[in-house]
């Protein structure tokens, strides 16, 4: 698929502030980034350094009542920051898919997967309820899981971490959205599943254009999916290249300092040794 090189999400001036007791503190500043249709954006940096208060802030999930957003968020030319709550639930889900890291904490236990993939997909889509379960259906058949029909009256509890992922990817693709923030989708998953769930986002990306910022501490998966690389550190961006661009010639101390932090596998040496 060609990619349409137009910005689905632009993100300006991005700045979050939380208050707490004793004072207000700055969590991300100045965050500028395009992601284009049909394109991968990959947010890297180390723990705590805001690539979540970002996605949260993009999907306007932070608590108002502590923290405040200022800057521009648009989503196909919309202005997302500040949006009335209820338009913005109607977005969420549909125009914006939402794959986090810990897949059981997208899914109450209580109720069955179907349940709440056919209450998803109805909540968006105008359907009955036999129709959403056909789509469920295929859409959970396109992800290889086995059995979808068998699956949709499981709990999530009774599915293992890398089916479960798989399940929010395909939750993801019904809605065939504009832009899937993916927020460190594969660290809990070994790594067939890992190789799976990044299949599985790409083929979404190539098939239905949709565009993707793919959050991650992982410098192998950045590496295998982004076409661009914006590096973070303490809430701001400090580095952004074209993802060949960056592995070849990191310009940031902070983005080589990664880049050196990167287990290397002595693959070739073992062969060496061998031959």
């Amino acid at each position: 698929m060609e990619i349409n090189q137009s910005s689905v999400l632009e993100v300006r001036d991005l700045q979050v502030k939380v208050s707490t007791k004793r004072d207000v503190l700055t969590l991300v500043q100045n965050i500028n980034f395009d992601v284009k249709q049909g394109g991968v954006l990959g947010l890297v940096g180390e723990s705590g350094c805001g690539k979540t208060v970002t996605s949260m802030s993009i999907l306007q999930l932070l608590d108002k009542k502590t923290t405040t957003i200022e800057g521009s968020i648009k989503l196909n030319g919309q202005e997302l920051n500040g949006l009335d709550p209820k338009q913005m639930r109607k977005i969420r889900g549909k125009d914006i898919a939402f794959i986090m890291q810990n897949p059981m904490n997208a899914f109450t236990p209580v109720l069955t997967i179907g349940h709440q993939f056919i209450e998803t997909i109805r909540s968006h889509i105008s359907c009955s309820k036999k129709k959403a379960t056909e789509i469920a259906i295929e859409a959970m058949h396109d992800v290889n899981l086995p059995e979808p029909a068998k699956l949709l009256k499981s709990y999530p509890f009774q599915l293992s971490g890398g089916m479960l992922q798989r399940v929010m990817i395909a939750i993801a693709a019904c809605t065939h959205p504009a832009v899937i923030i993916a927020d460190e989708p594969t660290t809990a998953l070994d790594v067939k599943n890992q190789k799976t769930v990044l299949f599985h986002l790409d083929k979404i990306r190539a098939e239905h254009g949709s565009a993707i910022l793919l959050i991650s501490h992982d410098l192998g998966v950045i590496s295998e999916m982004a076409d661009e690389v914006a590096v973070m550190q303490s809430g701001r961006i400090v580095e952004k290249a074209d993802v060949f661009q960056l592995f070849d010639n990191p310009k940031h101390a902070y983005t080589k300092t990664l880049l050196e932090a990167r287990p290397i596998l002595q693959v070739e040496e073992q062969f060496n040794h061998l031959s």
